[in-house]
């Protein structure tokens, strides 16, 4: 993959997790804060806990910062997966924004 691909496909993830937040706190009382410096996003819950997605452009990949652990997401071609687990960025950043939100909440792909 070339700079400027990782690029496009990163900011597209980064804008699908800005218009999720917008979404589910439309939709629910989650109530998500969410800051965009750059290439990191801060989404704050209202227990004032924190989910931190960046982009790490030397390596190709992005980067989830949670109360679980640390995640990094390489492109396959068709979605971001997890270079441990294999998961799939999305469904990871759902499953912690509920666990943080004590509510189910859901991140999609634009």
């Amino acid at each position: 993959m070339t700079d400027p691909e990782y690029l496009d496909l990163a900011e597209a993830a980064l804008a699908a997790i800005e218009q999720g937040c917008d979404r589910l706190n439309e939709a629910t009382d989650a109530d998500i804060d969410n800051q965009r410096v750059g290439g990191m996003i801060t989404l704050t819950f209202a227990n004032r806990s924190q989910l931190v997605v960046n982009l790490q452009p030397p390596l190709h990949e992005i980067w989830l910062a949670a109360r679980t652990g640390g995640y990094h997401y390489r492109h396959d071609g068709r979605q971001w997966l997890d270079t441990k687990t294999g998961e799939e960025l999305f469904e990871n950043l759902s499953r912690e924004a509920s666990l943080q939100a004590g509510m189910p909440l859901r991140f999609a792909a634009g």
